[in-house]
């Protein structure tokens, strides 16, 4: 079993900042490429941000320059540092996390429980 546990949600006003975690635990062999993903009311899940094993990222157009995607192998934890939250980034945020199990070959991607993200004054 392999479990992502995702904190650091809240209400922010705009401008502001919020830090994201998602701490994988369970059993796991290997972890690959981690990510954010977001999915407003009425709206498809997007991605935010993502980061491979040798630290390279990606972002979504909207959210370059403001937010920033990083990890800590030795904690199996993926972070997204927000900074100048506008309320168009309200929404619920998702972590998703390529595990390999033990003793198998493929990576399967995991996904975190959600934690809602409030832009507003």
């Amino acid at each position: 079993q392999v479990q992502l546990v995702e904190s650091g949600g809240g209400l922010v006003q705009p401008g502001g900042s919020l830090r994201l975690s998602c701490a994988a635990s369970g059993s796991i062999g290997d972890i690959n490429a981690m990510g954010w993903y977001r999915q407003a009311p009425g709206k498809q899940r997007e991605l935010v941000a993502s980061i491979t094993r040798d630290g390279t990222t990606k972002y979504a157009e909207s959210v370059k320059g403001r937010f920033t995607i990083s990890r800590d192998d030795s904690k199996l934890t993926v972070y997204l540092q927000m900074n100048s939250l506008k309320p168009e980034d309200t929404a619920v945020f998702y972590c998703q996390v390529a595990i390999r199990p033990p003793l198998v070959h493929n990576y399967y991607d995991y996904w975190g429980q959600g934690t809602q993200v409030t832009v507003s004054s």
